[in-house]
Parts: C-alpha cells; structure tokens; sequence
C-alpha cells in the first residue's frame, strides 16, 4: 500500500487535486484492495480554500504530518508568486529524506522555488510555462502534459493530472487496472506524458489543419527573434499565399497579426509572472522598442503594459 500525502496552499486547483486523488479512490474500489491511502496537508492544518471558493478540511499541519513517501503539491491561481518559507523548508526537508515530490498547476514553480526542481524535467500549465522558464532558465521546463523524471512528477493540471497518475497506477499495479479506471471515468483515452498541452486540447477547429498546426506551433516556438512569413513557409514547404489563405479561412486574420497577438500574450503572461521590467518584456517577445511594444499592447488589451502588470497583482476576490 502507497501513502500519499496531498500538500494543499491556498487557491489550489480543485480540478487538478481532484483529478489527482479520484484514480487512487477508483484503483481501491476496482481492484477490491487498498491498494492508495491519501492524507491531507495543510501549513497549519486547518482547511485550505481552492480558487473556487470551495474549503476542503485536512488532516495534518506541517508539524504533526507522518513521513510520507510521496507528497503531491497541490497549487493554483497565484502559485508563481507563493514563498512561504515554512513550506519550502518542509518541502525540502522531505526531499531530504527522500520522499518522492510531485506537483500539478502550478505546483511546479513552488518546487523550484524551493530548489527541488534542479537537474530535472519538469512540466507547468502552459499559462506559466513563460514565467517558470525565465525566473528559473536552468530548469528544463516542458509544454508536455506530465512529466516523470525519477522521483519527481509534474503536470500541466486539469484533467492531466489523471494521466498522470493513471500513469503512476500502470507502472505500479498493471495497465489494465489503469484502463478499468479509465473507463469508470469515462475518461476516452490515457495520453502520453510527452503530449503537448495545446495538441491535447484542439483550442479551435483550425487545429484540425495539420499546416497551420505546424505554422502556429513554430510561432510559438520562435516568440524572442520572431521569423518573417516567408521564412515560416519556406520550413514548412508551404507558398507564401496558401500561408494567408490558411489564416484567413480557419482563423479569419493574417499570419502577422495572429504573431503579433501570440507575442503580447506570452508578454502579458511574463509581466504577470515575473520581475522582468517592461523592456526585458519586451525583449523576451521580439519587439525593438519599448515604445513600439507600448503601443501594440495598448492597442490588443487597452491598457499599457505596466498599468496591466499593477492591476494583474490585485487579489480577485474568491467567488468574484
């Protein structure tokens, strides 16, 4: 039997906690055995909120909680900026002993922030992937849904963190009690960790365009030192007109613009979670001039850059 220990910080994510424990409840209940036990943790051991307002009761504060063997990090809106000592010094006191650390949402940027994330792949939600890779650029952070890299284990959050541990499951105690649970899920289909975030969910139907698929994805991958349209369509052995014409069916705009709004998102996402000033910002995302970046962020969101960034720290209240 594995004894699991769920580490929850305030606006954890009820999905991904929840899609975390109920393959563990399930994988109980099919097999006949108790095969999980989950404990509960809190800083205090109080019940911790998640960010949908809902209160979930715990079992242990940091102080009077077991040594566990696995302990899974449990975070949410604001994760990136959470750095409470006392819980970076119990997460490392546990890595110490050689516990085996997971995380989902957000949880991964806790970790690193602790230091435990140091010489290993890791993944984030692909709202924070931008911010983890440049507060922590020696961590090899991915767009995957889950990764496992020894003994530690992240996932992008949502419903991956049922991939993930029908994944640990599988390893454990066979595929095919993964798949029963699967199944009583009515979960379709296990992915593959090394599935990309945005491949897993098809954000529109242009995604079923195997061609602009590929043209956004090196796009995306290219946000520092953007490329030019016909250097996009020559990597990709596409004319430069069927590039426009793709834009324009599936996504109603051009390449250039649909570029542009991918850069002052990924700007928007590092303003938020990082320190970066607005020019590093905006070196990050390819543009020249602090003055040109200003602009074209005013224009896409209607505020400049550093008034977003003031107005992103205000805390939203819980069920607003």
């Amino acid at each position: 039997m594995e004894t699991i220990g769920f580490l929850l910080v305030p606006d954890f994510s009820m999905i991904a906690f929840t899609a975390s424990v109920e393959p563990l409840r399930l994988a109980n209940h099919i097999s006949g055995r108790t095969l999980y036990r989950w404990v509960l943790i809190s800083k205090d051991g109080g019940g911790e909120r998640a960010s949908n307002g809902v209160g979930v009761l715990c079992d242990h504060g940091l102080d009077d909680a077991p040594p566990l063997p696995t302990v899974v990090l449990c975070s949410g809106v604001g994760g990136h900026r959470y750095d409470d000592k006392a819980v970076l010094s119990w997460l490392r006191r546990a890595a110490a002993r050689g516990t085996n650390l997971g995380a989902v949402c957000t949880g991964s940027h806790i970790l690193a922030r602790a230091g435990l994330l140091d010489g290993y792949r890791c993944t984030i939600h692909w709202e924070n992937l931008a911010g983890i890779a440049e507060t922590f650029p020696e961590i090899e952070a991915t767009g995957e849904l889950f990764t496992i890299d020894r003994n530690r284990f992240t996932c992008a959050g949502g419903t991956s963190a049922t991939d993930m541990m029908l994944h640990r499951i599988a390893a454990t105690h066979g595929e095919p009690l993964a798949i029963d649970i699967a199944e009583q899920m009515l979960h379709d289909r296990i992915r593959p960790g090394h599935a990309q975030q945005h491949e897993a969910i098809q954000p529109n139907p242009g995604m079923e365009c195997k061609e602009l698929h590929a043209i956004i994805r090196l796009m995306q991958d290219n946000i520092e030192d953007p490329l030019d349209l016909a250097t996009l369509s020559a990597m990709l052995g596409q004319s430069r007109r069927n590039v426009e014409r793709l834009f324009r069916k599936y996504l109603d705009c051009s390449p250039a613009r649909h570029y542009l709004g991918l850069r002052l998102k990924r700007a928007r996402q590092l303003l938020s979670q990082t320190t970066l000033s607005v020019i590093e910002v905006a070196v990050c995302c390819g543009f020249v001039s602090a003055t040109h970046f200003s602009k074209c962020y005013r224009d896409h969101f209607g505020v400049p850059p550093r008034n977003d960034r003031q107005g992103q720290r205000v805390r939203v209240p819980v069920g607003a």
